[in-house]
């Protein structure tokens, strides 16, 4: 009985089934990692904010956020974990622009899913 049950718990963390396959798809893994990333009203409007313009400046950001500017850090390290945007170090700040490539996927994901 205990082997059962670690055998349960071996699969539930390296996301398999009982058949050996995964048990999310590909998509499934990708639009919930975009999901966590949008999950914060900070994040959604930076990607907003970015969606409206070529590219913005990390020290843009932190003079129209209300927000610490570490938070904004963190933040904006979520969203480019997730891959919605991406960083490049301009000396001494950084610039950021939506990932259009990725961002196009994640809409097209939640529509799949939204329509479905």
């Amino acid at each position: 009985m205990h082997f059962k049950k670690i055998d349960k718990f071996v699969r539930k963390i390296t996301n398999m089934n009982k058949t050996g396959k995964e048990r999310f798809t590909k998509e499934q893994k990708k639009i919930a990692r975009y999901a966590k990333a949008m999950g914060h009203p900070v994040r959604m409007y930076v990607l907003e904010l970015l969606s409206k313009q070529s590219c913005c400046y990390s020290g843009d950001l932190s003079e129209i956020l209300p927000i610490a500017k570490s938070t904004l850090s963190q933040h904006l390290k979520e969203l480019k974990e997730a891959g919605l945007i991406q960083g490049e170090i301009e000396a001494p700040k950084v610039r950021y622009c939506l990932n259009r490539e990725n961002w196009k996927e994640a809409k097209k994901l939640f529509i799949a899913v939204f329509i479905a």
